[in-house]
């Protein structure tokens, strides 16, 4: 397959490309910044820089493309309520007109990243199958149903084949130290640079994670198959805050500096997503356990600290 991703240089963006290139496809990556980690596989793809409103350079990077992954978000739950005209203009708009630009050209599938945490709102039973109603409580998540739906419409009225990976929390290697998502990703860095965790409300906020390798396989899988539709992206079991920071405490060996804050009105108590309906169609399953996951994330993290500070052994991850 000749692959576009669109965000292929964050988190999520540059393990995809990782699967892409090891099953031996073409991949070219649209991301408005220059790659935060240097990969080994970039020297195989082609990279073009710019923004998602940018008609004319999506049209030039849309030139001979089979498959488009759409990573794109301007915004993240914690954001997107603070301005929702921002989160519709820059997100739904401009992904609308992407949709408008492929009609026109050869890609024959695209594969879109919603949001598993939170398209389904306050979910009336755990876990979370796709034809739960969808009634999410924050702007980014009312933005991605919106673009499902105007998926579902341009595949009635222009054949254009979609899968839409309803994405719990991934974690692991790479997930940038300040983000402002990503728990597991902020707890190891800060707990690794001894600076004070925070922790909103009493911890008993349940999420499912999944470890960003398995999700970039999923993506691949269905990529090369003939379904369309929406399908959760998890790994079929939830972890409260509580106890992901003391599977981060016993993996480490650290203590935590944690400081309790209020609960946030946009934060789902529980979500866990039923991944049958994935594993069913894809012929996919997560590999990676998440005591296993952390245990990676942490190595990893190590050795970007050493490499930022390689005098200051107090910050070495062991």
């Amino acid at each position: 397959m000749n692959c576009l991703v669109l965000g292929g240089n964050g988190f999520i963006g540059s393990h995809l490309v990782d699967s892409l290139i090891t099953d031996g496809h073409s991949v070219r990556i649209y991301d408005r910044r220059k790659p935060r980690v240097l990969l080994d596989c970039f020297n195989e793809v082609e990279c073009i820089q710019g923004n998602l409103e940018d008609v004319g350079l999506i049209e030039d990077a849309l030139k001979g493309i089979d498959v488009v992954f759409h990573l794109i978000s301007t915004t993240v739950p914690s954001t997107s309520n603070a301005d929702p005209v921002w989160d519709i203009q820059s997100n739904l708009v401009n992904t609308i007109k992407l949709f408008q630009i492929i009609q026109k050209s050869n890609v024959k599938k695209l594969v879109y990243f919603s949001s598993g945490g939170t398209v389904y709102g306050v979910p009336d039973k755990i876990p979370i199958v796709e034809t739960h109603s969808l009634n999410p409580i924050s702007s980014y998540g009312i933005v991605k149903v919106a673009i499902e739906n105007y998926l579902h419409m341009f595949q009635h009225l222009h054949n254009l084949d979609y899968v839409v990976l309803r994405a719990s929390n991934p974690y692991g290697e790479r997930q940038c130290y300040n983000s402002v998502q990503g728990l597991v990703g902020a707890l190891l860095w800060k707990t690794a640079h001894q600076e004070t965790i925070d922790i909103y409300g009493d911890g008993s906020v349940v999420r499912d994670y999944i470890h960003v390798k398995d999700l970039a396989q999923l993506a691949v899988r269905a990529a090369q198959s003939s379904e369309n539709g929406c399908f959760n992206a998890g790994s079929g079991t939830g972890k409260s805050i509580n106890e992901v920071v003391e599977a981060i405490r016993k993996i480490t060996g650290r203590e935590m500096n944690i400081r309790r804050l209020a609960g946030r009105d946009f934060d789902v108590p529980k979500s866990v997503l039923d991944i049958t309906k994935a594993k069913n169609a894809f012929n996919w399953s997560p590999n990676i356990g998440f005591e296993q996951g952390i245990d990676d994330t942490w190595h990893w993290i190590g050795d970007q600290c050493a490499a930022e500070n390689p005098h200051d052994i107090e910050r070495r991850v062991a």
